[in-house]
């Protein structure tokens, strides 16, 4: 699941193949960018912010500029060796590719693509808040944006990446389990929201540098989550049927008896 830990083990692939290195091609398959020629351009940082992708580079005599990028749910980028068959996805779903004299970096299905000068980096990802992985991450500042709204429901709230960066549908129902907190609950009826914010960064740094996601402490197949994608289920916990259901625009797993309604 492309949250913030995948973003950063991603953002991590990248950084493995192309950083310190000068592009001798590139191929953008998205018609704002289908013109665009980043040859002889140097990849100078790879980094990721909440769940955005930031490639830095640099070249002589020009500024800075930054290649965004958004996995949202399919997307991936994968790094070959020159030659090596792309095996990640189908080629249709290809639409950038990025080469050096080392390396060939590959993006499937990606969203929301742009190239911008990096001094303007804050158009893109200036409206998030504190990125769970990032040297800001500040929970105080994460609880000041939450609590902006006290009628939105928490598991909404988590979700909002203007609130905190890098939770997505995994780690927020994960959350609110471990929490005892039924989703819908609003914010005004959250009695620790420190903790609650400072769990979720807790579950999404645990998963750094590994791309199995757990929160149970298990890799074993199958007993990864307490409740996400485990509808009908027994919980871990008490046995109870673990209930699915739409929530906004998403949809949420949780424990009825272990996250019961006020």
């Amino acid at each position: 699941m492309p949250e913030g830990d995948t973003v950063w083990n991603t953002a991590r692939v990248l950084e493995k193949a192309l950083t310190g290195e000068t592009l001798t091609g590139s191929d953008f398959r998205v018609p704002r960018l289908a013109t665009t020629d980043l040859n002889g351009w140097t990849v100078a940082e790879s980094a990721s912010r909440g769940k955005h992708l930031l490639l830095r580079l640099t070249r002589d005599g020009r500024p800075p500029h930054t290649l965004h990028s958004h996995l949202r749910m399919e997307g991936a980028w994968r790094a070959y060796a020159p030659g090596e068959r792309w095996t990640g996805r189908p080629a249709h779903l290809i639409r950038v590719v990025l080469r050096t004299a080392r390396s060939v970096a590959v993006g499937y299905h990606l969203h929301e693509i742009s190239l911008v000068p990096t001094a303007d980096e804050d158009s893109l990802v200036g409206h998030l808040g504190p990125d769970l992985l990032g040297a800001d991450w500040d929970p105080a500042e994460a609880v000041r944006r939450i609590s902006a709204d006290q009628s939105t429901s928490i598991a909404e709230a988590l979700l909002d990446q203007r609130n905190l960066a890098g939770v997505g549908n995994l780690y927020k129902a994960e959350t609110l389990f471990l929490r005892g907190l039924w989703p819908w609950t609003p914010v005004s009826g959250v009695a620790d929201l420190t903790g609650t914010v400072e769990l979720a960064q807790k579950l999404v740094a645990s998963n750094r540098g590994r791309w199995t996601q757990t929160t149970t402490g298990s890799l074993r197949k199958g007993e990864t989550s307490y409740v996400y994608g485990r509808r009908a289920q027994p919980c871990r916990r008490c046995g109870t049927a673990i209930r699915k259901a739409d929530q906004g625009e998403r949809i949420t797993y949780w424990c009825p008896r272990c996250q019961p309604e006020p």
